[in-house]
């Protein structure tokens, strides 16, 4: 990953990087969840074959190249000289492996990367830096889906399990830090791979301590505990800068947006004023498009994330590739969504419970109180809850929310147009954060046809044809584009947070002395 090591690394004198880190990491397997939680902390240890570079672009990483053999067939070549932690040489075979897992081994919960490799028909090592792949059909987004996959050692006496991984046995990756400790949802303790491959990591250790609370991670920024801090609410950038430490942002490659259960007759949470179970109203089209009506985006974005943020209409911001020109966010028409609520049998609107994270994303507890506000224009009754990540998802996975706060990011729009909106699909991964069950076949046979076209101006007229027709849909309420903000201390040289919204050790550099 040479694109990332832009600093001369300073300090061959031992220095240790502290980060607080809003990712509350909860296993240490690669394949088990495709949360930032994983993509972020464990890309120290773990590498692919290609990454992603900080404008989305795709970077030689374990693979030097790749071309097309056929129509159905690609080959990959493989970096010479590289070893994993425990000295062994980085072959064809780990990556057969490493598929092999994701495809044969896991099963849900875990699993949420088979997605990436549901259109490989088999993959072959006929030679140690050589990989051979054949997939069913065109793949012509392969490497673009091999860029989330993290490459993981072949193990002799089987797949490693996630419980052995959690354990911390079987933790062995080529990537710039080795592992040292883990206490879940509290801490990880990394140190530098002196045998790495690529140029020499800046900081001999890096120890990630994980802080929910926004609060906490400005108070441990300020006071010098930590010389990195991410995910920092806006409201705080100002007092940040006055104590001494520096303040910078990115525009995320992401959105967050609110989503509906669908499936159930009677959606949890949501009753009549008088508190009486009624049928699930967000089965009607004409409620969701109510509600997306009704939500104050330029108030969330200038009041409550202080103008680091884009109002939003659909997945990624507007003129990235695959978006929609014809999508932009509106000012809220609160006299169109109540005679929208009314056609559908709501004169007088409804009572629900609007769930969210608390501190996992910039913001997301105050918009819950926000699109209450906007809601009760229109005669929704909203009591906001907002709990912490790891509750939030538990229930959330659980099918106990009638309507809730979500967020998806990813290399690039499909991704997640097929994982928030696409039929689940066990099998191929399809709709991995679709919770609530939405199904459209029309939009699932145009995403498929989109996909199987080559990366280019056809594929992004293609996508953001598919993004028209579905969001004409409303399967959820578009909120807003935010910015990644993050701050660094005296300790640190400078610090450039990647646009997928990972924090890195590889991408900080110490301070001159």
């Amino acid at each position: 990953m040479l694109a990332l090591f832009t600093a001369t690394a300073l300090a061959a004198a031992a220095q240790e990087l502290r980060v607080a880190t809003s990712y509350k990491l909860m296993t240490l397997d690669p394949h088990y969840s495709t949360l930032n939680e994983n993509s972020s902390l464990l890309s120290h240890i773990y590498e692919r074959l290609v990454y992603q570079d900080e404008h989305l672009n795709l970077q030689p990483g374990l693979a030097t190249s790749w071309r097309r053999l056929s129509d159905t067939s690609w080959e990959f070549k493989l970096r010479e000289n590289v070893r994993f932690h425990d000295g062994s040489p980085f072959t064809s075979d780990d990556v057969v492996y490493t598929i092999e897992r994701i495809r044969n081994f896991l099963k849900p919960p875990s699993g949420g990367f088979q997605a990436y490799t549901k259109g490989i028909a088999s993959v072959s090592a006929p030679d140690p830096l050589t990989v051979i792949i054949d997939t069913d059909g065109s793949q012509p987004t392969l490497p673009l889906s091999l860029s989330a996959i993290f490459i993981m050692h072949r193990d002799a006496s089987g797949f490693a399990t996630t419980e052995a991984l959690n354990a911390g046995t079987a933790l062995v990756g080529t990537g710039p830090y080795k592992f040292k400790s883990w206490r879940s949802g509290e801490i990880l303790e990394l140190t530098r791979n002196d045998d790495y491959w690529g140029d020499r990591p800046s900081w001999s250790e890096v120890k990630f301590r994980i802080v929910e609370s926004p609060a906490a991670r400005v108070a441990a920024l300020s006071t010098g505990d930590v010389d990195i801090a991410d995910f920092l609410p806006a409201r705080d950038v100002e007092a940040i800068k006055q104590r001494g430490a520096k303040v910078e942002s990115v525009p995320a490659a992401r959105l967050n947006f609110l989503q509906f259960e669908l499936a159930k007759e009677a959606a949890p949470g949501v009753t009549d004023k008088s508190g009486n179970t009624i049928p699930n109203p967000f089965r009607d089209q004409k409620v969701r498009q109510a509600l997306s009506m009704a939500i104050d985006r330029g108030i969330l974005v200038e009041k409550i994330l202080s103008g680091f943020g884009t109002a939003a209409a659909q997945f990624f911001p507007n003129g990235l590739a695959g978006t929609s020109s014809n999508l932009t966010a509106q000012p809220p028409r609160y006299d169109e969504a109540k005679a929208l609520l009314a056609e559908a049998g709501f004169p007088d609107g409804f009572k629900l419970v609007l769930n969210g994270p608390a501190g996992r994303y910039p913001g997301d507890g105050e918009t819950l109180q926000a699109v209450a506000q906007s809601w009760a224009r229109i005669g929704v009754s909203v009591q906001p809850v907002a709990v912490p990540f790891s509750v939030f998802n538990t229930k959330r996975g659980a099918g106990e929310y009638g309507v809730w706060y979500g967020g998806c990011s990813g290399e690039s729009v499909d991704v997640c147009l097929e994982a928030v909106l696409a039929s689940p699909d066990a099998e191929s991964g399809a709709g991995a954060l679709n919770y609530g069950q939405y199904r459209n076949p029309a939009f699932d046979e145009m995403l498929e046809k989109a996909r199987a076209l080559d990366v280019g101006p056809a594929r992004d007229k293609a996508l953001a044809d598919v993004t028209d027709f579905v969001m004409k849909d409303q399967p959820i309420a578009p909120l807003y584009h935010f910015h990644h903000i993050f701050g660094y201390g005296e300790r640190v040289g400078s610090y450039v947070m990647h646009p997928r919204g990972w924090t890195t050790a590889m991408q900080a550099s110490p301070a001159a002395k």
